[in-house]
């Protein structure tokens, strides 16, 4: 279906690098032209469809890099399809989600890749891509990763946890490091040091130590720093760039900006459940607290400001959700009686321009920094650059009308994702996505869901810009 013409008018536009009062003009699919708002140029536009957007601001639509949708998990799966998943997003804001195919080990990745296009073609409700898991490096595994960067999968993933099923070793990540330098993709590692997890976790539940509030304890700062700090050495010797995700700790933190202060190309990412959410929810009576067991784990209230600060200063470059989302019931209650057989993940891929957005109204981020940290860089970053993340001509007309004075309440009975619990149940945040546009077609306005399933198009990728 074509768009035909549209223009948002009367909007603050904000991008990465500018802000203006601009009415913004897409033809089709794509952004043709901005101009100042009640400039003689503006004035002679004509379009079929026309958004006020006055005392709203006009945003690009939200990049998240980090879900995890129809992810299987002890026979069961996470509760968001590609399908609910996506269209939560949507709500949300985010018209682009980058998902993680799995390589089951032992197994070609070829096929773990099938299996996610499967599960996400024809289904999904904004434009979509996939990094690729490597869970078994061997030669055959880095040559299938030429081919997959050939056909637009330009980053792929390693577990330094989980070793009964994800977990690479140091040679294994060093190899897939030097593949991913040769090949101009980006290596994403989960840094945690999952041998000792392992050894911590053993001891506390013969201790009998079982309850939720353990998951944390095993998995203190200190091991997912030594983790950063060991993947880092391992690019620098790879010559790779390097990706970490989820960073929750402020000394991973720090080992990030260290790395960075040495002139190398290391990146991280954190999550809004780091930024406002702390180690305490998991003391909450009874089992409530398996609802907020994730990995990274949840940390002490100290942590957040080093986060933000991160955020702020450029030491961290990206937010995603790390949407992965369980039912408390049914789900998360299989952990009851041992906290490591909780199923770890929050769901959060509606909120993360909302919560983010607290950061701009709490004076701790600019606007411009919002939207960087939420669409430009994990746009440019995977490959996407010019296409999503920004409003400019030729750009795909992803075009958000979000309100920053809206308050409301999140919900487990408000939201639309498809999980029995939020994990931010009654917090009040300012700041909504109002009309969001997918490729200049109306996907949610004046809170109607107008999208469909299978509107979202896959995306193949970029090589990654970040320095090889």
């Amino acid at each position: 279906m074509s768009a035909g013409r549209t223009l948002v008018r009367g909007g603050l536009v904000v991008t990465a690098a500018e802000e203006l009062y601009a009415d913004v003009l897409v033809e089709g699919s794509r952004i043709a032209a901005l101009a100042a708002h009640g400039s003689a140029c503006a004035a002679g536009w004509t379009a079929d469809r026309t958004i006020d957007a006055t005392g709203r601001y006009v945003v690009p639509g939200g990049v998240d890099v980090h879900t995890h949708l129809d992810l299987p998990f002890a026979g069961s799966f996470s509760a968001d399809t590609f399908a609910g998943g996506t269209r939560a997003a949507a709500w949300g804001g985010t018209t682009t989600v980058v998902d993680f195919a799995v390589q089951t080990r032992g197994r070609p990745l070829r096929e773990g890749l099938d299996l996610w296009h499967a599960r996400a073609d024809g289904r999904c409700a904004v434009d979509y891509s996939f990094h690729m898991v490597l869970t078994d490096v061997r030669d055959a595994t880095l040559a299938e990763m030429d081919l997959l960067v050939e056909e637009g999968i330009t980053s792929f993933r390693t577990y330094m946890t989980h070793p009964e099923a994800l977990h690479c070793d140091d040679g294994q990540i060093l190899r897939a490091m030097q593949r991913t330098a040769a090949d101009g993709a980006l290596l994403m590692v989960h840094a945690e040091n999952g041998p000792a997890v392992d050894v911590l976790t053993a001891r506390a539940l013969a201790e009998g130590r079982t309850a939720p509030r353990h998951h944390a304890g095993v998995r203190p700062p200190e091991l997912e720093a030594e983790a950063v700090h060991r993947a880092v050495r391992l690019a620098e010797v790879a010559g790779a760039p390097l990706y970490v995700v989820h960073v929750s700790a402020r000394q991973a933190a720090e080992e990030v900006a260290a790395a960075r202060g040495r002139g190398l190309p290391v990146y991280g990412e954190t999550c809004p459940q780091y930024l406002h959410l702390t180690s305490e929810e998991l003391d909450r009576p009874g089992f409530e607290g398996a609802k907020y067991v994730c990995t990274a784990p949840l940390r002490p209230p100290g942590h957040q400001e080093a986060l933000w600060r991160a955020l702020r200063t450029g030491d961290l470059q990206v937010v995603s959700s790390d949407h992965c989302p369980f039912d408390f019931a049914g789900q998360k209650e299989m952990g009851r009686g041992d906290f490591s057989r909780i199923p770890a993940g929050l769901p959060g891929v509606e909120h993360r321009l909302d919560l983010l957005h607290q950061g701009v109204v709490e004076g701790r981020l600019s606007r411009r920094r919002w939207i960087e940290l939420a669409c430009a860089a994990p746009a440019r970053m995977f490959g996407l650059a010019g296409r999503k993340g920004t409003l400019a001509p030729g750009a795909d007309a992803d075009v958000v009308v979000y309100d920053p004075s809206a308050r409301h309440t999140l919900s487990a009975a408000a939201h639309h994702m498809d999980v029995d619990y939020s994990a931010y149940e009654g917090l009040r945040v300012t700041g909504r996505a109002e009309t969001v546009l997918l490729r200049g077609e109306p996907v949610v306005r004046g809170g109607e869901y107008t999208g469909r399933a299978g509107q979202g198009r896959f995306l193949p990728r970029g090589a990654s810009p970040c320095p090889h």
